[in-house]
């Protein structure tokens, strides 16, 4: 039987984890259902943010600011890897595109290795304030986590669904060459969109970076669980993504205290079974097509 105290750590824990996973996989998926293209360079602009972070918070010692800074310049590097790159390659195979941004995601590693070195790297926590919740003390930093998360949900609902550009954003995720036939620029709407997901992947990274230590393999370590949060949602839903994060950040934090082997293998186990049931993931559209 799980101690009450630390089952609720477990479930904070698991909310936290679940947030940052929302905030890499929310652009990957509407890469997906937007442009159908694999973006695993959205996992270098996860570490960038991360390192940005870190190296701001170390001269200007606010973490905050090394947070925004990560994101900004997240932000700048997704635009210019979309104009330099997948601009000329969006028509091209879906395998030939996963395969690119692979390989600029491994590029992309090296680069970070010349420039900050092999060596993990601290950044320390902004808020080191504990909140007692049912008598568990549990660190305020985690909550501000869920909470920024819940925040950009609420932003990009708003935006897909209130704005005339997120919602042809939307109509392109069902069908491109229909909003294309109304004369919009698609290729305005990727780019869009794949800043928002670079930007949005820059600020997990840098929100993640005072839970762990900053390494150059961090994207790498953590793709599985991306591919699974997207998988499990349903590509290009934006309710599946937040709600299939926050199972497996529960999966992973309550697992590992039931028995820890299970942090990594349940994960695998809950998308086998839900994709056995609804092979589109939980949200995902049986209309989608290119």
């Amino acid at each position: 039987m799980i101690d009450t105290q630390l089952l609720i750590s477990g479930v904070i824990f698991g909310l936290s984890i679940g947030s940052i996973f929302f905030l890499m996989a929310i652009g990957l998926s509407l890469c997906f259902g937007l442009m159908r293209i694999i973006s695993l360079d959205q996992l270098l602009y996860y570490s960038v943010g991360a390192y940005i972070t870190y190296t701001i918070s170390v001269y200007s010692g606010n973490m905050w600011l090394g947070a925004l800074g990560g994101l900004i310049v997240a932000g700048i590097l997704s635009f210019a890897v979309e104009r330099f790159i997948f601009l000329r390659i969006y028509e091209r195979d879906i395998a030939f595109t996963m395969i690119t941004s692979f390989g600029i995601l491994i590029g992309g590693v090296g680069v970070i290795k010349a420039i900050w070195g092999l060596v993990p790297r601290p950044v320390p926590m902004p808020i080191m304030t504990q909140m007692s919740i049912m008598g568990t003390e549990i660190p305020v930093y985690r909550l501000i986590v869920v909470v920024i998360a819940a925040l950009v949900y609420a932003g990009i609902w708003l935006f897909l669904n209130r704005t005339i550009t997120g919602k042809a954003i939307r109509a392109g995720i069902e069908n491109v060459e229909h909003v294309e036939g109304l004369g919009i620029n698609v290729y305005r709407l990727f780019t869009i969109t794949f800043i928002i997901a670079g930007t949005l992947s820059g600020l997990s990274g840098g929100l993640h970076a005072p839970l762990i230590m900053v390494d150059p393999q961090m994207g790498l370590e953590v793709m599985p669980f991306i591919f699974m949060v997207v998988i499990i949602g349903g590509l290009g839903s934006i309710k599946g993504t937040l709600i299939s994060a926050l199972i497996v950040g529960q999966v992973v934090s309550i697992g590992s205290l039931i028995y820890a082997p299970l942090a990594q293998m349940a994960p695998f186990a809950i998308m086998l079974l839900i994709l056995l049931v609804k092979p589109t993931g939980l949200y995902g559209s049986k209309l989608l097509k290119r």
